[in-house]
């Protein structure tokens, strides 16, 4: 069944092809169909659309079929196009003629853009508490390792002194920008595009200030064709804020797999962590870091991939952005997994002490030997040169204390700063607002 359904049969093979994977990938919008429904049915009953007599059947039937998606068992039929077909078709065989009034002011159009933005949204309120989880992990190997020196490296050259607190609490901190993004992307998806029908509104005289309130958006996409735009765009700028995501912990894992490697011996994992060679029984290989940095980069590519879908579409829908459904809704999954993954190899981490006491890491110290001049009264450039001189002449020998107290300095990590910055930035996302939509099911 299909709700276009016309006096004739579609040739199997268009329909397979049409519909694709929808029917797999819509499980993932199903709660949120009955959800942005749940608002539809209240708007349509205040406005006399439907009797309060229909409006209780439709609530119960639809809270009926919300709990089978939560139990599993809900499914949509072989022969059924996609998840706005099977919960109509289920509440027209419960229900008689009042389920197929669901459909009423609305089209398969409005209401998959409400279902995309629910779930980005949910999504993100989940994604938020996992980076919130691992940015805070980050501080707190940050203040463990922070006396834990580490060499620091530009152009792949020894460059200057760094330490484990330094490392960990700058990944910290790149998550609060992270954030931000995600928050940008947030703003967008938790406007209400519900009601604007195929693009072009309706002749109903529907009440979506309503819909916005009941499903706890913050405001509405008022222009009716607007809000058919925002479909494709929607998915595209929250695939640039789990990239950014992504690409975060795209050079955590690059940075982990070059600091295991024996060369440099930095930091490792207790071996049940780590996987073997078939033919070299030395082997302590970083391949979850390794999965974890080819996931993240595949994810980066999302944009991309979904604006080569977008291009050059003009306004209005079109059955392009089916597929974008395919490519971001499982990407929230992916990126969690690779979170929850870095979180628990991070918490056994095992550092090396003591790195810096190895001969070759000695002209780290050349700019602390510089600045020690400058303290003393010397010029920078004179000091530079004197340094340098010493270094080319053989006789170099680095100081053996630092003295860094600069805000963001290894002496001075500013990490309780970093911790607000954060709280501060989650707070901003008020989530509190969009979980009042659960009020739907009571």
């Amino acid at each position: 069944m299909k709700l276009w359904q016309k006096e004739f049969d579609i040739h199997q093979k268009i329909e397979e092809f049409t519909i694709g994977s929808d029917r797999e990938i819509d499980l993932l919008l199903a709660r949120y169909d009955v959800l942005g429904s749940l608002a539809h049915v209240q708007m349509l009953w205040q406005v006399g659309l439907i009797t309060a007599e229909e409006l209780q059947q439709l609530r119960e039937g639809l809270k009926q079929i919300y709990g089978e998606i939560e139990q599993g068992q809900f499914v949509i039929q072989q022969g059924v196009e996609d998840v706005h077909s099977q919960i109509e078709i289920l509440l027209t065989q419960r229900l008689g003629q009042v389920g197929k009034k669901i459909h009423t002011g609305r089209s398969r159009n409005d209401q998959v853009l409400t279902d995309i933005k629910l779930f980005i949204r949910e999504e993100i309120c989940k994604l938020v508490e996992n980076i919130n989880q691992l940015a805070n992990l980050f501080i707190q190997q940050s203040e463990k390792y922070k006396h834990v020196l580490l060499p620091g490296y530009t152009h792949f050259q020894l460059a200057m002194p760094s330490s484990f607190g330094l490392w960990f609490g700058a990944y910290a901190e790149s998550l609060a920008d992270d954030l931000l993004v995600l928050q940008a992307a947030y703003r967008v998806a938790d406007q209400n595009p519900l009601g604007s029908a195929a693009g072009y509104g309706s002749s109903f005289p529907l009440n979506r200030r309503l819909t916005t309130q009941l499903l706890g958006f913050a405001d509405l996409n008022y222009n009716s064709a607007y809000a058919q735009m925002t479909r494709g765009k929607t998915e595209r700028i929250t695939a640039f804020a789990l990239g950014s995501v992504a690409s975060t912990l795209a050079r955590l894992a690059s940075d982990v797999c070059l600091y295991m490697s024996q060369n440099m011996d930095f930091l490792t994992f207790p071996q049940e962590l780590t996987t073997g060679s078939s033919i070299m029984p030395h082997k302590k290989n970083p391949d979850v870091f390794e999965l974890i940095r080819a996931k993240c980069n595949r994810l980066q590519a999302l944009p991309f991939e979904i604006g080569t879908i977008m291009a050059n579409l003009p306004s209005g829908y079109h059955r392009d952005f089916q597929l974008i459904k395919e490519i971001l809704l499982p990407a929230f999954a992916e990126l969690t997994n690779c979170i929850d993954l870095a979180a628990y190899m991070l918490k056994q981490v095992i550092v090396r002490d003591n790195i810096l006491s190895e001969e070759k890491y000695k002209y780290l110290f050349s700019v602390e030997a510089v600045n020690q001049e400058v303290i003393k009264g010397m010029s920078f450039r004179e000091a530079y040169r004197k340094v340098a001189q010493q270094i080319q002449q053989g006789n170099f020998y680095p100081p053996t204390t630092l003295h860094h107290t600069h805000e963001g300095s290894i002496g001075n990590l500013c990490n309780e700063e970093i911790q607000r910055k954060l709280e501060t930035i989650i707070a901003s996302f008020e989530f509190e607002k969009a979980k009042k939509m659960y009020q739907l099911l009571n």
